[in-house]
């Protein structure tokens, strides 16, 4: 006998939204978003707000014993007026016990035009589209609904045509962790593909990614959201932005480094805490920003290695400075720990950053791997 679709709510039900620190009501329905809704007068430049919007990391958890489930999401994806189509909108995957069942690309909704990467948008209002997953396995299971980590997504409505409870507590650590686009992880294949998903889910972890494509800089109500978060573990991934931005000199950075710490240790004393200095990026190892795009489509410094001896800040000296705070906040703070970001991706690897900086799909699925085998192996930080 086939069971009719009926809808679940999407708040204030069983279905618990993970990875979102916020939930905006739209006219449409809700919009999760990244970072708690105080913060938001706090940020600098639009561009910050765009990018919690992108719910890397964020899904819907339940346990059914539906056959199929609908989806129903409007999408919001950017469209530069010199490209042909829309930027890809990602894809929605789909988990039964933690097991991949299957992925569907994200329909296109709202489209917005912009003359040149971070000049104004002009909306171009879109519909809801609806994403089906049949075939699903019998029985109740716990079933999880990754959104794109690239595409802002507001949810419309969830139907199943089964049961829908709350899932069960599952005694998973809880792992909060900040980074940039490297973290962010737009290129992956899928919201399941960033490495930091990849990582929690070889660690046998749950994930809440507040990383921020272009906007990992320090910024105090990022260590204040962290402060404030239940965490079993917690890891930081800095430096790119801050060369890439020329957002500190030497004298500045350190005291930023330390407060950030400091901050987040008032609400984790002893939480294992894991700071990751960047990964390889040719043209920012000696050379300080900020960067521009040249015209072959890599990313360009456009300062000079002289600069480093009046303080700006390259990549080589980021590495260095990092070692150095952790290796001195060490003595009073044994819970904390530094991975140098070259053993998630070293120079050897360039090829695999297409446009200078960025990560492939393979390379960050790669990442992962080389995460977890640091952290989460015997005597690792994470252990």
């Amino acid at each position: 006998m086939t069971m009719a679709m009926r809808a679940v709510p999407l708040v204030g039900g069983p279905v618990e939204l993970r990875g979102a620190l916020d939930l905006e009501v739209t006219p449409a329905g809700v919009m999760p978003r990244r970072l708690p809704a105080w913060t938001r007068q706090q940020y600098q430049n639009p561009s910050v707000y765009g990018v919690t919007l992108m719910p890397s990391g964020v899904r819907l958890v339940f346990r059914t014993d539906a056959r199929e489930l609908e989806c129903e999401v409007l999408t919001s994806t950017g469209h530069l007026d010199t490209d042909p189509e829309p930027r890809p909108t990602g894809m929605l995957e789909l988990l039964v016990d933690g097991v991949p069942v299957g992925r569907q690309q994200a329909p296109v909704g709202n489209v917005l035009r912009m003359a040149r990467p971070g000049a104004e948008q002009r909306l171009i209002p879109g519909k809801p589209g609806t994403v089906r997953f049949t075939g699903l396995p019998g029985g109740m299971k716990t079933v999880e609904l990754w959104l794109p980590q690239q595409t802002p997504t507001e949810l419309v409505a969830l139907r199943a045509d089964g049961d829908v409870l709350a899932p069960l507590p599952d005694g998973r650590r809880r792992w909060v962790h900040h980074g940039s686009s490297l973290s962010h992880c737009i290129e992956a294949d899928g919201p399941t593909g960033t490495w930091p998903v990849v990582a929690a889910a070889l660690g046998g972890v749950e994930v809440i990614n507040l990383s921020q494509a272009g906007n990992a800089v320090l910024d105090p109500y990022v260590a204040r959201t962290i402060r404030d978060l239940p965490a079993d573990l917690i890891s930081l991934k800095t430096g790119i932005n801050i060369v890439s931005l020329a957002a500190f000199r030497r004298r500045t950075f350190g005291p930023a480094v330390h407060g950030f710490l400091d901050t987040i240790r008032d609400g984790h004393p002893d939480t294992p805490l894991l700071m990751v200095s960047p990964v390889s990026c040719p043209a920012l190892e000696e050379t300080p920003g900020p960067t521009t795009m040249g015209t072959d489509g890599k990313v360009r410094a456009l300062g000079t290695p002289a600069d480093v001896a009046d303080g700006a800040l390259s990549l080589t000296v980021i590495r260095a400075e990092l070692a150095r705070i952790v290796a001195d906040r060490q003595t009073h703070d044994p819970h904390l720990h530094y991975l140098d970001g070259r053993d998630l991706l070293g120079p050897d690897e360039v090829d695999d950053l297409p446009d200078g900086l960025h990560p492939t799909a393979a390379a960050y699925r790669r990442m992962g791997r080389r995460f977890a085998d640091h952290a989460f192996a015997d005597g690792g930080p994470f252990r």
